[in-house]
């Protein structure tokens, strides 16, 4: 208990210190911190070097560490940006985002028959859900449940003033999720890690991954689009670089689910390809080797 009073301690300072901070000394402060993590080597930074040589097996040692070392940073960049960008103004939200693909997401929203966005853990997401917020556009997301409660309720708070509705994650939401999807609002999961036994078992950079379904399903299951979304760093803001997946129109939901999980997954690892430095996976993915089934 005493460990999770600290870490939501040391959270909501970092949300009020932070925000004091002239602008570009509050980046430099997070990229030595993110520095002094690259360098200390500790469990975060080498289970995001494992999984980045999957990602780039031609690198040398010193490359894969290089590019872990950049992870870090764009990670570090992910919190200073949510620290801060509660004074953020609609000018900035705008100006700071460009998109591919646009209108994959916007034909869908204007013919009101929802659409489902996957993501992995990538950029900043939460930009990308401004961004379409601050125009309107009805987004739900889901906010796994932290502890201690506090700080779940502070990241549901985060959300919700964003203008995003955030359902916690429970044995209901995907009932929720398919109700809003059928209204005609846009559904925008993470999806690239469920090491679960209800994940989906993918081939992803030649190993073994396991994902959500949900994403599939609920598009199965009420005909909206699915959309897959990588969201990577630029200078001065994100780039959100859309795909459409394709679902099988026939055969059994569970043949139609794994074979559309997979096909999210090959986007992810296109995406991760193309800016593996900003793909913020600092735990385990891969179901090879060492990893145990938990009972």
């Amino acid at each position: 208990m005493l460990g999770e009073d600290l870490t939501a301690i040391a959270y909501f300072a970092g949300w009020r210190i932070v925000r004091w901070l002239p602008e570009k000394s509050a980046y430099r402060l997070f990229e030595f911190v993110a520095d002094r993590a690259s360098a200390k080597q500790g469990k975060n930074f080498k289970r995001l070097e494992s999984n980045l040589k999957r990602v780039v097996p031609n690198y040398s040692e010193g490359e894969v560490s290089a590019l872990a070392q950049a992870g870090m940073r764009s990670y570090l960049r992910y919190w200073c940006d949510t620290f801060r960008s509660p004074d953020w103004d609609n000018n900035r939200i705008q100006s700071t985002v460009s998109v591919n693909e646009v209108e994959l997401l916007l034909e869908p929203i204007r013919s009101k028959r929802g659409v489902v966005v996957a993501l992995p853990h990538a950029g900043n997401w939460d930009h990308a859900g401004s961004f379409f917020c601050s125009q309107g556009i009805p987004l739900v997301t889901v906010v796994e449940r932290l502890k201690p409660e506090k700080l779940f309720r502070k990241f549901l708070a985060y959300r919700q003033a964003i203008g995003m509705e955030a359902l916690p994650l429970d044995g209901r939401v995907m009932g929720t999720l398919a109700t809003r999807l059928r209204e005609g609002k846009l559904v925008a999961l993470v999806a690239d890690r469920d090491l679960s036994r209800s994940g989906i078992e993918v081939n992803f950079f030649d190993g073994p991954a396991r994902m959500p379904a949900g994403p599939a399903l609920l598009a199965i299951r009420t005909g909206a689009d699915l959309l897959t979304a990588y969201v990577s760093y630029t200078e001065t803001g994100i780039q959100i670089d859309f795909q459409k997946v394709e679902i099988p129109s026939t055969g059994e939901e569970a043949d139609r689910v794994k074979i559309t999980v997979q096909r999210c997954a090959d986007n992810f690892a296109a995406g991760i390809s193309q800016h593996p430095q900003d793909w913020h996976m600092l735990q385990r993915i891969w179901v090879d080797g060492d990893f145990v089934e938990r009972a």
